[in-house]
């Protein structure tokens, strides 16, 4: 087993550890959230620099703290799992006291960050944490984790816009709703990879459960559903022609990604998990953000 590292090479395995990149998922819709937020409370779709910072340390915060909860809470399975065991509590990389320290640390900066934006962001902070931390351990018990991840991802367009109006307001959850099924998704097509894993040992998913034909059937499912939801959600929101090529641009990327991946063939699961589902996420941010800079939004 290597040795735990130290200074700089441990800060650089701690952004592994939690994937810091994965963070191009959740935040460009959090940043919808929050012009759509500022939007409705009488804005120019810019709540100002001190609130868009702390949106995004809450984010980045809470993220992380979700992670490296996932990572300790899974530090066992990890390292039977051939896939994971490379990880870096399993291998030794970073030992679990500097992983709890993380995510403690990690949890601290997130409730200063909800402190500091009003006060319906800090009473719910709570619930928030508990819903992102969830996940970690829902796969002991449900083959319906997937959605739990969904959710978790889904809260944060609604977490900005509370952040940014100290409410909330209907408009903004057809967008948790779309976020939600999009994660879900790509969930369950990143779950194929360690379905018989999972089934060996007593772990739930939907493909472990039902199979990966069936799996692949409601990731199609639910990405069909998150297209509509958020179509959906540009209609209550006043969207204008470019928020509208951007729901048309996830469409497209979505049924494209649900094209690469079969239950016999799983070569292009990295492609279809992250590169665009990146290109989902920040594709349609950009939609939306030249309909907030060409004042088309109503």
């Amino acid at each position: 087993m290597a040795q735990a590292a130290k200074g700089f090479q441990a800060l650089r395995i701690y952004l592994e550890m939690i994937k810091f990149e994965h963070s191009i998922f959740a935040l460009p819709f959090a940043m919808i959230g929050m012009m759509w937020g500022s939007l409705s409370a009488g804005g120019n779709g810019w709540p100002g620099w001190w609130i868009f910072t702390l949106i995004v340390v809450a984010m980045v915060s809470s993220r992380s703290a979700a992670m490296a909860y996932n990572r300790i809470a899974d530090r066992d399975i990890d390292a039977e799992n051939p896939r994971t065991k490379i990880r870096a509590i399993p291998a030794g990389l970073l030992s679990l006291r500097q992983a709890n320290l993380f995510f403690f640390g990690s949890c601290i900066v997130f409730f200063a960050a909800a402190a500091l934006l009003n006060s319906l962001t800090l009473i719910l902070s709570p619930v928030a944490l508990f819903i992102v931390l969830l996940y970690s351990r829902t796969k002991r018990f449900t083959w319906l984790c997937h959605f739990v991840l969904g959710l978790s991802l889904g809260i944060a367009p609604a977490a900005a816009w509370i952040g940014v109006t100290g409410s909330l307001s209907p408009t903004i959850l057809p967008l948790v709703g779309a976020v939600l099924l999009w994660t879900a998704g790509f969930d369950l097509i990143y779950a194929l990879q360690d379905d018989e894993f999972d089934r060996a040992h007593g772990l739930r998913s939907l493909p472990a459960r039902f199979g990966r034909r069936s799996a692949l059937w409601v990731s199609r499912f639910c990405h069909a559903g998150a297209v509509g939801l958020l179509a959906w959600s540009v209609l209550m929101a006043g969207g204008g022609l470019w928020s509208w090529l951007g729901v048309g641009f996830a469409a497209c990327l979505l049924a494209y990604e649900q094209s690469l991946v079969r239950p016999d063939d799983l070569s292009r699961v990295n492609l279809a998990f992250f590169t665009l589902n990146g290109f989902v996420s920040l594709g349609v941010f950009g939609f939306v953000l030249i309909d907030v800079l060409t004042g088309s939004l109503v």
